[in-house]
């Protein structure tokens, strides 16, 4: 599941329209932004806590609009005060009544709310709403993550192409290697022991060995792979996979000693590369 998405949802509810938009990026943790109406604020804790639990993380900016269509608005006319900013206004003769009265509702403290206005059955809808929002937000995580799930198998496969062909390169190279060391040798004209020759040959080439860096390479590919069918949230455990895999390629890489040998290595590091940047979008 990717940690970016959208949710909208709209209802009606009494003489309340009742709006929530949820929009959600990537973050190491749960960063949530909340905006809501002054009378709401008492509901922060509740509705932080139904978003961590259903969201898990990210950056979450969260609009909630309550729009009230009957009498019962939350907000009143402060008639003083805006009397007191068209007095004002008019001072400076340079609009008509319609066009200060506009500018003087602009201004501050022109509106006041009332707390509590909203009942225990309000907030319920709220909730209600808020849930539908958040069923809405993780179908495109859902629909997104399944592109992201595409493109790692994709890269993934490539990496395992490269792996074969490591494979394959990787006779030849220490064929070359140990013949470069006895062309070396010979150039010198000096007789050596033969045995311990073949010794220190081997001992040199185990110094170049990438048995292991090619297995524990695989079986990181598989891992990978298993962990992407069958945990959530898995994002940042892939994270660590990758970063296991990206040590055996150095590893492959800084053992080389081969033209055509590091030329696949960097390869591998521009797919797992890929990997990696789009690994910060899964939650």
């Amino acid at each position: 599941m990717s940690m970016t998405g959208f949710g909208k949802t709209e209802a009606q509810w009494k003489d309340k329209r009742i709006l929530i938009e949820l929009r959600s990026l990537n973050s190491k943790t749960a960063d949530i932004n909340l905006r809501t109406p002054s009378y709401l604020r008492e509901m922060d804790t509740e509705i932080r806590k139904q978003l961590i639990q259903r969201l898990y993380r990210g950056k979450i900016d969260v609009n909630i609009f309550i729009e009230f269509n009957g009498e019962n608005a939350p907000t009143t006319l402060n008639k003083g005060i805006v009397k007191g900013y068209m007095e004002q206004l008019r001072s400076f003769d340079v609009a008509d009544e319609k066009d200060l009265l506009a500018l003087a509702l602009r201004l501050p403290d022109t509106l006041s709310s009332e707390k509590e206005v909203l009942e225990d059955d309000d907030k319920k809808a709220v909730k209600e709403v808020l849930e539908v929002a958040l069923k809405d937000l993780e179908k495109h995580r859902i629909d997104e993550g399944q592109e992201l799930e595409k493109d790692f198998l994709l890269r993934l496969a490539i990496i395992a192409q490269l792996l074969d062909a490591v494979r394959e390169v990787d006779p030849e190279r220490s064929a070359k290697i140990a013949d470069k060391l006895r062309t070396a040798l010979d150039d010198l004209k000096v007789e050596v022991d033969s045995n311990r020759f073949e010794q220190e040959l081997i001992f040199y080439l185990e110094k170049f060995d990438i048995t292991e860096e090619k297995v524990r390479l695989q079986n990181h590919l598989n891992y990978f792979k298993e962990v992407l069918q069958n945990e959530f949230p898995n994002g940042k455990k892939l994270g660590f996979i990758a970063q296991e895999m990206g040590r055996e390629i150095n590893t492959i890489g800084s053992k080389a000693n081969h033209a055509e040998l590091q030329k696949i290595v960097v390869q591998m590091k521009d797919e797992l590369e890929k990997i990696k940047e789009q690994l910060l979008n899964v939650l």
